[in-house]
């Protein structure tokens, strides 16, 4: 009972902040308007144009879907602005009531010279400029056909061998969030979001399932030999680095974490005064920005939204991060032939490079969630590492329960973890104090609301949500406990689970979060089964024994 409470209780705020950090800031995206101006009179064409903004105003309103809006919400309003680049942006809005700001309905982009509407918006869509399906928004090139199905055909590549086997189907489902992510490029919220779901909850019965009755399965033998997939892992390495120097961009989280590390090197608050072009960039945990500090020291900030060479070095690192873990467990469970396999999967994996090329920062939560579980044998690393991972999008405060109760001397990990959480968060509480970090984190993303989930695209689904938020609390604790018996490989299952179910009851889901599951369960469902290449007798396992817990 003594280390049920202290673990309930990271449990509570993991699920507070992982919902929090979850429902993230829109991306915003670059080349969209970012100046607007009324004309002096509606009238008289603006200097430069040849459309007044009341015949504009008239074009916009004649859109059917604008129609449909301002027919559902009666009265109101609209404004016509101009944008530059001989382009009007047309809004419609909904009356102010009782000190509530007023809601835009619709939003209409028109070309001034031929009057043609270039888009039109409405719904959620309005808001978030990043549900609009803009191409390569994230990740630009690897958005592009070529790139995302050949890395999907290289990511089974090792597998294309019969006969078949669960395994296959668990690679099909993880690739089969392309799908969904293919409905959301083409701005479809209602195929998109909803779609995901499904995938989530196989993924989440599976590691359940590899938890609970953990089983050696039969040998793998891979259609490609160690070599062939090191070579692999070595193109691919070249191939994802070149890629985002070449062609990556930066989004949101990135640029919050360049953002947040200035204002470090320069002894400013990390919690409030954010610049315009970000205000909500200090939403994350301490973490997020203090890893960020070196490459801002190598490229430092130069106050704009520009190339940012910072988040594309910080980028590549967290990605090579990751390889290396995935390595490093690979070769602890398997020896080299796993190593190699592992560390490919990572690479061949689209979201991955999704991830790399829009220069995230979610693979900097997946590094250290893996570092943590490399350290499972070391009492006081594992738990300062599950803290430190959880002080970034706070998630994977879930998982310190389960890393601190594996093994001996638990006690002592659940004090490194709280420890941990301590060293960090002093520095935020000498400075404006814990309630700006707490107002600017936990409070002002669990009042935001996201068309990106089931709960927050289509509403009234709130007691279902927080019936299943309670039930994954549940979970994070009661996997700490149950099964008694177990080992590494059975913590990699479990750690997968609880990061997925509450990926599941988040009112924010993206496609990046996949990563921060992804390392944990190839571990899960690869480290007990023996890997041979073609031809080559079966090797041993060098997977742990499993540990009996009284």
């Amino acid at each position: 009972m003594k280390r049920v409470l202290p673990c309930t209780a990271v449990v509570i705020a993991a699920l507070f902040g992982g919902t929090a950090t979850l429902a993230q800031a829109q991306s915003t995206t670059r080349g969209m308007p970012e100046r607007l101006v009324l004309p002096d009179r509606p009238d008289v064409p603006p200097p430069g144009y040849t459309r007044t903004a009341r015949a504009i105003t008239g074009i916009a309103a004649m859109r059917p879907e604008v129609r449909a809006a301002r027919a559902e919400h009666r009265p109101a309003y609209s404004r016509a602005y101009v944008t530059g680049g001989g382009r009007w942006q047309v809004s419609f809005y909904v009356p102010p009531e009782r000190g509530i700001r007023s809601d835009e309905i619709a939003q209409v982009i028109v070309d001034d010279r031929s009057g043609r509407v270039l888009e039109a918006w409405t719904g959620p869509q309005v808001e978030w400029t990043m549900a609009r399906g803009i191409p390569g928004q994230f990740g630009r090139a690897v958005n592009a056909p070529w790139v995302w199905i050949g890395l999907c055909i290289l990511f089974v590549a090792p597998f294309l061998r019969p006969p078949l086997r669960m395994l296959h189907a668990d690679l099909a489902v993880v690739l089969a969030f392309s799908v969904s992510y293919a409905f959301f490029g083409a701005g479809n919220l209602d195929a998109s979001v909803p779609s995901a779901y499904p995938l989530l909850a196989y993924l989440l019965a599976r590691m359940l399932w590899v938890g609970f009755r953990p089983a050696r399965t039969r040998p793998i033998v891979l259609a490609l030999s160690p070599n062939t997939l090191l070579l692999g892992l070595v193109f691919l390495i070249g191939f994802r680095i070149v890629l985002n120097i070449t062609n990556g961009n930066v989004i949101d989280v990135g640029y919050s974490g360049v953002i947040g590390a200035d204002r470090l090197l320069h002894g400013e608050s990390l919690y409030g005064g954010f610049p315009p072009d970000n205000p909500r960039g200090d939403t994350y945990g301490p973490l997020a920005y203090v890893a960020y500090v070196p490459f801002a020291l190598v490229y430092p900030w130069a106050g704009t939204w520009d190339d940012l060479p910072a988040a594309h070095a910080a980028a590549v690192a967290f990605d090579l991060a990751c390889l290396a873990g995935m390595w490093l467990a690979g070769n602890r469970f398997g020896g080299r032939s796993l190593a190699v396999l592992l560390a490919y999967l990572w690479a061949a994996c689209p979201f991955t490079l999704l991830v790399e090329n829009s220069s995230a920062n979610d693979a900097l939560v997946a590094a250290l969630v893996l570092a943590a579980f490399l350290c499972l044998q070391r009492p006081v690393a594992r738990g300062a590492l599950a803290t430190l991972a959880g002080l970034t999008k706070f998630a994977p405060l879930a998982l310190v329960p389960l890393f601190a109760a594996y093994g001996p001397n638990r006690a002592r990990s659940l004090a490194a973890a709280l420890g941990a959480g301590a060293l960090v968060l002093i520095p935020v509480a000498v400075g404006p104090g814990l309630e700006r970090f707490w107002d600017r984190t936990l409070t002002f993303q669990s009042e935001r609301s996201s068309p990106f989930s089931i709960w927050g695209l289509y509403g009234g689904l709130d007691a279902v949500q927080t019936a299943l938020t309670l039930a994954v609390a549940v979970l994070a604790v009661a996997v700490a406990f149950f099964p008694r018996e177990r080992d590494e490989v059975t913590v990699a299952a479990l750690g997968a689970a609880v990061l997925i179910a509450m990926q599941f009851t988040v009112t924010h889901w993206f496609y990046l979060y996949l990563v921060w599951f992804l390392p944990l369960l190839l571990v899960a469902l690869l480290a007990r089964s023996g890997i041979r290449a073609p031809g080559a007798a079966p090797a041993r396992s060098t997977a742990p024994a499993v540990a009996v817990r009284r």
